[in-house]
C-alpha cells in the first residue's frame, strides 16, 4: 500500500501518515479481534467502553497526520485505490465488532431488533467524531475521554431491557 500511494519525495504527508497507520492500526484491529473472548462475559456495554476508549484514541492519533496527506485529489484517488487493493476499508474495523454484537444477541444478550451492523458503524463513527471534535476544537469541547467512550456505548442501547 505505501509503495502505491508514495508521493515524488519521501518523507511527505502520505509517509508520514502511512507509516502511522502501519504502526497503529494492528493495535487497533487486534483490540478488535479479540473481543470475540468477552462473548457471553460480563456486560455487552462494559465490554464495549473499552472499545470505544481505544477506537477514540486511534483516531486522535491517524486523524491528525490523515489531513495532509490529502490535500491532493491525486493522492486521495490512489489512497482509496489502495485501500480497496488491500481489502483495508471500514469492513476491516466493522467485521469484528459486528460479529461479536451478532455473538451476543445469538445469547439472547442483545436485542433482536439490533442491526449489528448498523451498530458496528456507529460505535466507530461515534469514537471518529470525538477524536474530530478534540483534534480541531479541543480536549475540554466536551466530556472526557472516558466519558465520551461510556455515552457511545450506552447510547447505542445495546442491553436488552429484563421484563
Amino acid at each position: 500500500m505505501a509503495v502505491s500511494l508514495r508521493e515524488d519525495r519521501t518523507g511527505g504527508s502520505v509517509d508520514h501518515f502511512l507509516a502511522l497507520l502501519q504502526d497503529r492500526l494492528p493495535l487497533w484491529l487486534s483490540i478488535l479481534h479479540n473481543l470475540s473472548h468477552r462473548i457471553g462475559k460480563g456486560s455487552v456495554s462494559d465490554n464495549l467502553v473499552p472499545i470505544a476508549r481505544a477506537g477514540i484514541e486511534y483516531y486522535m492519533d491517524v486523524q491528525s497526520a490523515a489531513l495532509p496527506a490529502f490535500t491532493s485529489p491525486n493522492v486521495t484517488v490512489r489512497f482509496r485505490e489502495a485501500v480497496r487493493d488491500t481489502d483495508l476499508g471500514p469492513r476491516t474495523e466493522t467485521a469484528p465488532l459486528a460479529a461479536y454484537l451478532a455473538a451476543e444477541q445469538s445469547l439472547g444478550r442483545i436485542g433482536p431488533d439490533v442491526d449489528p451492523e448498523a451498530s458496528a458503524r456507529l460505535l466507530i463513527a461515534g469514537c471518529f467524531h470525538r477524536a474530530y471534535i478534540e483534534m480541531f476544537i479541543g480536549a475540554d469541547a466536551g466530556p472526557s475521554l472516558d466519558a465520551s467512550a461510556l455515552e457511545i456505548v450506552r447510547e447505542l442501547r445495546l442491553e436488552t431491557v429484563p421484563a
